[in-house]
């Protein structure tokens, strides 16, 4: 699926949120910005936009990693065109069996995939295991408000505005009416802290993003 909507993957997520995507991005980048020349894992990173980010702050280097061939093609040219090659590497990979040894990394990073997870608690404890003690995960990922009016307004868009305009530009209407099944699904909120404590991780805060959107989870490696 991620395949099938890769080359339109980056217009489409400017234009279904407004452009305030990037702004999440930025948000999730400004708590790493203490790490001093980091060395950090980006877990789907998709067409790399957050792995581009990251590079804001100087790390030593980024692997970002995707099961999608075509995503990560998408990336590799825009890592190129920023020329940024020499800091960001990209590797196909399963994030539920990542090809890095424990205690690697001094933080990880995931924007809008752990809802992809095949088994979450499986990609959770991959996550955890390749970061060194005291080391960061932060997780972008989409949720639902909760607040009067927004919460409808947004329900609405979101389930039905969103899958048509999505379908209608990407021209694949399954994986449009998919992204909204996903976030439904996904164990927001306290649900998601306690994975990150079965996962060995100790949650430290959940910022909510535009109205509760989106949150940041920011959990540590004890």
């Amino acid at each position: 699926m991620f395949d099938r909507i890769a080359p339109r993957y980056d217009l489409l997520n400017r234009l279904l949120s407004f452009g305030i995507d990037k702004i999440w991005r930025k948000n999730l980048v400004k708590l790493l910005k203490d790490l001093k020349a980091p060395l950090i894992l980006d877990v789907a990173t998709g067409t790399g936009d957050l792995a581009v980010e990251i590079c804001k702050i100087d790390p030593v280097e980024v692997y970002g990693i995707d099961l999608s061939p075509q995503m990560l093609e998408v990336a590799r040219k825009k890592i190129l065109k920023k020329r940024l090659h020499m800091t960001i590497q990209l590797k196909e990979a399963d994030s539920e069996n990542l090809p890095f040894g424990d205690n690697f990394f001094d933080a990880v990073t995931v924007a809008f995939g752990v809802r992809n997870f095949e088994n979450l608690g499986t990609g959770l404890a991959e996550m955890q295991r390749v970061l060194r003690p005291g080391g960061k995960l932060v997780v972008l990922e989409f949720s639902k408000p909760s607040v009067f009016p927004f919460k409808q307004l947004y329900h609405f868009y979101f389930t039905r505005i969103l899958p048509w305009w999505g379908g209608l530009i990407s021209k694949d209407k399954d994986a449009y009416k998919y992204l909204p099944a996903s976030v439904l699904q996904f164990p927001e909120g306290s649900d998601f802290e306690n994975e990150l404590r079965t996962a060995g991780l100790e949650p430290e805060k959940s910022i909510p993003q535009t109205f509760g959107i989106a949150t940041i989870y920011v959990s540590v490696k004890k």
